[in-house]
């Protein structure tokens, strides 16, 4: 395989994986909006802290993985993990958080590929 091959493909899992956490940051805040409205009950607080995070890894990984850093196979590695938990999270919540957990598997998927 050709370097500029090679640089190719890498820069396609990179594009993936940003489009997936820009989807899973949205898929998160509003699935965790929907939530305090529907429900705003304290014992859904660690599942909104974890909706959070998973917000949160995915807005820093996307802009690690933009702007080439160092980190950015480190930050996609730890974000893939806070999604599968968060889609787990998710799954159990039921209603309303579907959208949030399938966003979380994909974004998931894109992160670990680039490893």
């Amino acid at each position: 395989m050709t370097e500029h091959l090679a640089a190719t493909r890498a820069g396609e899992r990179f594009a993936i994986a940003i489009a997936a956490a820009t989807d899973c940051h949205q898929a998160c805040i509003e699935a965790l909006a929907w939530g305090l409205q529907q429900r705003g009950e304290p014992a859904h607080l660690l599942h909104a802290r974890l909706m959070l995070d998973c917000a949160q890894m995915c807005d820093a990984a996307r802009d690690m993985m933009l702007r080439s850093s160092d980190f950015a196979h480190q930050a996609a590695a730890l974000t893939a993990d806070v999604c599968e938990r968060c889609a787990a999270s998710c799954e159990r919540m039921g209603d309303g958080m579907a959208a949030c957990a399938s966003a979380c598997r994909a974004c998931a998927d894109a992160c670990r590929a680039i490893g």
